[in-house]
């Protein structure tokens, strides 16, 4: 039987403070899951020469300046869906404060000292950005009985002083071409061809938990792992869920 597959996790990634390679060393994080969507913006600084500008009221032809790229997306962390092998923890914040790491300024060894934070680099599957993390808020929104936080969500925003073409980094066969290698092969748990077993239908702004809770399921996280299911907070209208995670045939953890 294949081996069980896993989604390709987002990581935060400590360079070294010229850009030019990772940092020998240096903090890196993986996330807990992975980001509903990624947010990339460019922005030109346009001048104007100096001189005498047309009779037409244009001072002149317009000019770029120096150009920023910026990435913004959100982190989800919960200490009650730690996966196996991730160390316990009964506060949330024992999580974020990795990502906190990458905006908190450092000392630059020379003749003036100065704090800068360190050069960061989001790295997932084929898409990478290196830059400085310009801001950080998170957002604790679920609390235990003894007053711990166990849920944050973090809105996380990165630049860098130049606009580039994307590079796209080479990777293996991600997991849409290898759940085809399996459907190919007829290899899925308990022996069972896809469309086989009994699918839940979501409907609009339903959550994970409400459709699992709906049919007296309790353990949801198990349903998200093996749905591959990243935000199950908010499932699409229609969505078809299989909430007998035994029999589904591959695991795509995120």
């Amino acid at each position: 039987m294949p081996d069980t597959l896993n989604l390709k996790k987002a990581e935060l990634v400590e360079l070294k403070s010229d850009f030019s390679d990772v940092l020998s060393g240096g903090n890196r994080v993986t996330v807990q899951f992975n980001p509903d969507s990624l947010k990339v913006s460019f922005a030109n600084q346009i001048t104007t020469p100096e001189g005498p500008g047309s009779q037409k009221g244009t001072a002149g032809i317009l000019q770029v300046g120096a150009g920023t790229t910026k990435l913004t997306l959100q982190f989800w962390f919960d200490v009650t869906r730690l996966g196996d092998g991730q160390p316990p923890a009964k506060d949330v914040r024992e999580l974020t404060k990795q990502v906190s790491f990458f905006i908190t300024p450092k000392l630059q060894p020379g003749k003036e000292p100065k704090y800068i934070p360190p050069a960061t680099r989001f790295s997932w599957g084929t898409f990478h950005f290196d830059g400085i993390m310009d801001s950080v808020e998170e957002t604790l929104d679920y609390w235990s009985n003894d007053g711990k936080p166990l849920r944050a969500n973090m809105s996380v925003s990165m630049s860098q002083q130049k606009i580039e073409p994307f590079k796209i980094t080479n990777r293996q066969a991600g997991p849409a071409q290898q759940i085809a290698q399996l459907v190919g092969s007829g290899g899925f748990a308990g022996g069972q061809p896809p469309g086989t077993a009994p699918l839940a239908q979501a409907a609009a702004g339903v959550s994970l938990q409400g459709l699992a809770d709906a049919s007296g399921i309790s353990d949801w996280q198990s349903i998200a792992t093996a749905n591959g299911i990243e935000n199950p907070r908010l499932l699409a209208p229609g969505q078809l869920v299989n909430l007998n995670p035994v029999s589904v045939s591959v695991n795509l953890s995120v």
